[in-house]
Parts: C-alpha cells; structure tokens; sequence
C-alpha cells in the first residue's frame, strides 16, 4: 500500500502530462498499481477485521500440520482443502499461508570495499523519452562512479554507442582528475563482443578496445546473473532518479545536463550514507591515474554513406553537398565534435560542420561548378549519337502508260 506521499507524488507526475507507463518508469511501481491510484481520491486504508468466521475456519489446523512438514505451496494446498470440501477462494488460502509460513532467512551479502584507485563502475540507464526536434527520442544516463570515494559523475544522452560510450568517459575522467586502474561493466555490445571462460580470450568491441588500451586502464566485467557484483553504481542510479529526476522541470537536453552536474557537485559534497564521508575528501585519498602524460584520445567517428545521384550524402536527416563528380559512389564519413571530412576511399573529397536541427540542406556552389556545361555537353553529344525510333518511306507507284487509262474509259482515240 502507498503513502500519502507517495500517492501525491503520482497525482503530481499525471498532472504534469505524464502517462501511466512513464510514471511507473519514473517511479518503479507497477503500471496496475499507478493506474489504481490515479483513480482513487485518496489511499486506501485498511479495514478492520470484524470477528465474523472465515469458511477457512475448519481447515486452518489441517494447513499449519502440513505446512510444519513440508513448504509445500499454496496452491498445493488450496487443491488439498478443496478435495475436503472448502468452497472459499484460492485468495484467503494465499493470504493466511503468507502469516503462518516461517520466515526464510535472506543470505548474508559481503560487502566488498575496494581500495583507493582500484575499481569505478559504469552503467547506462534508461530515462523516459525527450522531444528533440519534433521526433520522440531515447532518453538515457551515463554513470560512473569510483569505489573507495563514492564519486559520482553523470550525463544525460540520447544515445548509447560507443562513441556516446567513449566520450562519456572521457568527460568522467577530466571532473574526476584520472580514472582508476580498472572498470567494471555490463556485458554491453560496445565494450564487449564476445565472453570467454578466460579474460584473456574476450572478443572486446575493437573501438572501445582502443580506448582502453591508449589510457591503460583494464575493463572488468560482471559476472552473469550477480547484481551484487555492481551494487554501487544501481544505487547511485536509483538515488539520482528519486533525488534529481523525479519532478524536475528542464527546458532542454543542456538544461538537464547542466542541473545534473550541479546535482552531481551537492552529492559528491555530503556525506555518504554507506562510508559517512564526504565524497570529494575522500576523492584526495583515491590515488587515480593522472591524464597529465597521456596524449589526448582522438575520438574519430566513422561512418558509410552512399553519395545520391545529386550529390548529397545524409547525416542525421540532414544533407550535405560533396563534389559532383562523386555522385552515386560510397563515402567514409570521419567525425570529430562538429565537424565531418567526407572521404571517398583514400581522398578527403570535402568537409563541412555539422549543423543542428532536422531536414536542413548544407550547399556548397564549388561542388556544382561546372556541373551545368557538362550536364548540356552529355545532352548534345547524346542527341547526336541518338537513332530515331522510327522512318518514314514514301509509297512506291507503277508507271502506266497513258493508253491503259484510255483503254478503261472506253474511249478509241482516232
């Protein structure tokens, strides 16, 4: 059952324009449990029982006795007491079952404390949606944070490939001041491609294999099926959602990303709950790898393109002019922050900057100059080699001689 709070907190989101799958995305309650709420005035209350008998009355010394000798499932035994002759629902077997089963005991979980520069944890989460440029887009968070200090870094993006990926860390690694001697990670296709037995034998995603490698820190992976084993970046998450996202008010994906960084300066300034430290003095302690004597990583971007007949290639709707003469062969995009160099196998053919928005058309006149005489020239040339579909030829006609035409008048010319 809900809290006021949280029963308010649900009326709040709904009013704000949001659906019944995004609060319950918000807010982790189930989408039956929001929409039950949101029809309700208030929370229910639960009722007194009265003191009137249950029809599971006559069976309940019968359900402790074999519920005492085996744990045996609640619908094994509706099935048993419904062969005796109780008519009641499956329900009120299930809720008294849940009061007398004993409790089982909840395994103890290790903490495990890492040591100063030792380990960080990275995950992605998913945030909703936002409305970029008139088309509906993912929303999600990058997560990093370090083991020994708890410091956290996040970012919203709107995308989660390995470029997205590489640059987040690299963000991650300037507000920390270095990176810590491994991370550890989800199995994700743009940091792993294939998992083998041994480390040893991975098949790393060859593009965040080479980032790694530049800056000499070792990618760990979570063992299957252990959410234990990257407890500290989950809770951060869970935290940041509860904390920061829920109920918060953004003009754009910059605005979110600028109060998320101040969100992220707050925390990282308070003690934490589990080591009851401040995250930023402990930060002095984490003896993180300096990026002092590491060049910086050239991020390089590289995608196909088919160049159309028109001399355009297509980047995130948007279009760009390349030179003519390159018209309907295949292009290598190179991106670097906002600028793009069209290359046609080894030849830089042009470049342009990379503009905002959707549908924009980017023309450079040099790409089409000459373009026009050619075009006429190729028309010329192809109307003078051209055949006619068809010819015309003129009927052939017998000569007579006049006398046959006399002949048929009928007339005798003296």
């Amino acid at each position: 059952m809900l809290t006021m709070e949280e029963f308010l907190m649900i009326r709040d989101l709904y009013n704000q324009g949001l659906n019944i799958s995004q609060i319950a995305q918000i807010t982790g309650f189930d989408r039956k449990t929001v929409r039950k709420y949101l029809s309700a005035r208030t929370p229910p209350s639960p009722q007194p029982r009265t003191g009137t008998s249950s029809k599971l009355d006559p069976f309940k010394e019968y359900i402790q006795q074999r519920i005492s000798d085996h744990p045996l499932s609640a619908a094994r035994i509706y099935r048993e007491i419904r062969e005796q002759g109780f008519t009641g629902k499956y329900t009120i077997v299930k809720d008294y079952i849940r009061t007398i089963r004993p409790s089982k005991s909840v395994p103890a979980v290790f903490r495990y404390e890492t040591e100063p520069g030792v380990q960080a944890q990275v995950d992605w989460a998913e945030c909703g949606h936002l409305d970029v440029d008139g088309q509906r887009r993912k929303l999600y968070c990058f997560s990093m944070i370090l083991g020994h200090s708890r410091m956290r870094y996040m970012v919203f993006t709107l995308s989660t490939n390995v470029y997205t990926l590489i640059q987040c860390h690299i963000d991650a690694f300037e507000y920390f001041g270095g990176y810590t001697e491994e991370i550890l990670y989800d199995n994700i296709k743009t940091v792993i491609l294939k998992r083998a037995i041994r480390a040893g034998d991975h098949q790393w995603n060859p593009k965040f294999g080479d980032f790694f490698q530049h800056h000499g820190f070792i990618p760990r992976l979570c063992r299957p099926y252990c959410p234990q084993t990257k407890g500290k970046i989950e809770n951060s998450i869970g935290y940041m959602k509860r904390d920061f996202l829920l109920g918060g008010t953004f003009s754009s994906l910059d605005d979110m990303n600028r109060q998320l960084l101040q969100w992220c300066n707050r925390v990282n300034a308070e003690p934490h709950g589990t080591t009851h430290e401040i995250p930023f003095d402990r930060l002095q302690r984490e003896n993180l790898k300096s990026m002092a004597g590491i060049p910086a990583y050239r991020l390089r971007r590289e995608e196909r393109r088919k160049i159309s007949r028109e001399a355009y290639i297509s980047y995130l709707g948007n279009r760009y002019s390349v030179p003519y003469r390159y018209a309907g062969r295949e292009a290598i995009l190179e991106l670097h922050d906002d600028r793009m160099i069209v290359r046609v196998g080894t030849e830089i053919i042009c470049s342009h900057t990379v503009v905002p928005g959707h549908a924009r058309i980017v023309r450079e006149k040099e790409h089409f100059s000459g373009l026009l005489a050619e075009a006429m020239r190729c028309n010329a040339q192809s109307g003078a080699a051209s055949r006619p579909l068809f010819r015309m030829i003129e009927p052939e006609v017998e000569h007579r001689p006049l006398s046959v035409y006399e002949g048929l008048s009928g007339e005798v010319r003296q």
